[in-house]
């Protein structure tokens, strides 16, 4: 016998660049506007020629595209309900916080820049590093000058903050 467990979805803070928070409003805004009615224009277009039959795997693509495309709506709309956006005025130039690009270089005098952002913003592509990653964390508070240290599947990281900018 199963127990059917409330699960109560809570939307917890998370901070959004400015940058961020526009992004992933303007995928909420295609999302709801223009892939709602693309997916809603399938299902019409397969009702009309009678492709409801049981065996229709067209229609159960279509079917599994809404679903994805539900869930991100709601995945947004909880993000944002407990969404706070950086200030970037509110920044500074002397220990990192979300939002603020810190240039750092390790033992061997190699140099890179990373922004320090929220999990739902990262993006190693770009350099964005998660608040929650271990350099994230190991960077937030961090003050020009000091050393950071973290544990990366490579093993045991050393950089020194050289630069910290909004």
């Amino acid at each position: 016998m199963s127990e059917i467990q409330d699960v109560t979805i809570s939307s917890t803070s998370v901070f959004l660049t400015p940058e961020g928070y526009k992004r992933l409003q303007a995928e909420l805004e295609v999302l709801t506007t223009q892939k709602r009615q693309e997916i809603a224009e399938r299902l019409r277009e397969s009702k009309e020629h009678g492709e409801f039959s049981e065996d229709n795997n067209e229609l159960d693509e279509v079917k599994f595209e809404q679903a994805i495309i539900e869930n991100r709506i709601n995945d947004l709309k909880l993000i944002f309900a407990g969404a706070q956006v950086v200030d970037a005025d509110l920044l500074n130039d002397k220990e990192v916080n979300i939002g603020n690009y810190v240039e750092v270089k390790d033992d061997r005098g190699m140099q890179f820049e990373v922004r320090v952002v929220s999990s739902i913003e990262a993006d190693p592509d770009h350099d964005y590093v998660s608040n929650e990653s271990p350099m994230g964390t190991a960077l937030l508070g961090a003050k020009i000058g000091e050393t950071i240290e973290f544990e990366a599947p490579a093993g045991k990281l050393k950089y020194k903050v050289v630069k910290i900018r909004k």
